[in-house]
């Protein structure tokens, strides 16, 4: 699928909108797929330190990959500072340290923040709404994962299920760009 003439809003919102109507299972069953591509892949496997996004509602699930590598891995998860309109991350030692904060989205408990340098990132597992396959992305909207992938130097990994990427949708300078994209029925490898 292409971009066609939509613009970034109603783009995100189609997607979104189709990407809410898969039932749980179908996303279960998609995650599971996408999640064992990842797990197969050199750079995850070499990672020690990964930052990766804690799913909500119909994002790709990632619940049972920061459970299944909680212990082997310094699994780091987003905390939303909306004062500075900032994500930071923390090093998450156990799934019971998590609670509704920001959006409804599960982060640290106060007691359990643990925060972690931008700079020892290995590997980021990202979310969004619409991506190409050239790796750029939509999120949201307001920009917090784009201000995060900025600062972070290391290889940036997409999760998304397959009708999310389009051939080429509109970008902006200050975008981020993926480095590969894992659907359920392939990697994508983006190229500049």
């Amino acid at each position: 699928m292409t971009y066609s003439g939509l613009n970034k809003e109603k783009l995100r919102k189609e997607i979104k909108s189709k990407r809410d109507r898969l039932s749980t299972y179908e996303i279960l069953k998609r995650s599971n797929e996408i999640l064992a591509k990842l797990k197969g892949l050199d750079d995850f496997i070499n990672s020690k330190v990964i930052a990766c996004y804690i799913s909500f509602g119909s994002e790709v699930y990632t619940h049972g990959l920061i459970k299944e590598y909680v212990n082997s891995k310094d699994m780091l998860v987003p905390v939303v500072d909306k004062k500075n309109k900032v994500l930071l991350l923390s090093h998450l030692k156990d799934w019971k340290e998590l609670d509704s904060g920001a959006y409804g989205i599960l982060e640290p408990k106060k007691d359990f923040l643990r925060m972690r340098n931008y700079d020892e990132v290995e590997l980021v597992i990202v979310p969004g709404i619409v991506f190409d396959e050239r790796g750029n992305r939509i999120g949201y909207g307001c920009g917090y994962y784009d201000r995060l992938l900025k600062r972070i130097d290391a290889k940036k990994i997409a999760l998304a299920y397959d009708f999310q990427v389009m051939k080429k949708i509109p970008n902006e300078e200050h975008d981020v760009r993926m480095d590969m994209i894992i659907t359920e029925k392939r990697i994508i490898k983006c190229e500049l």
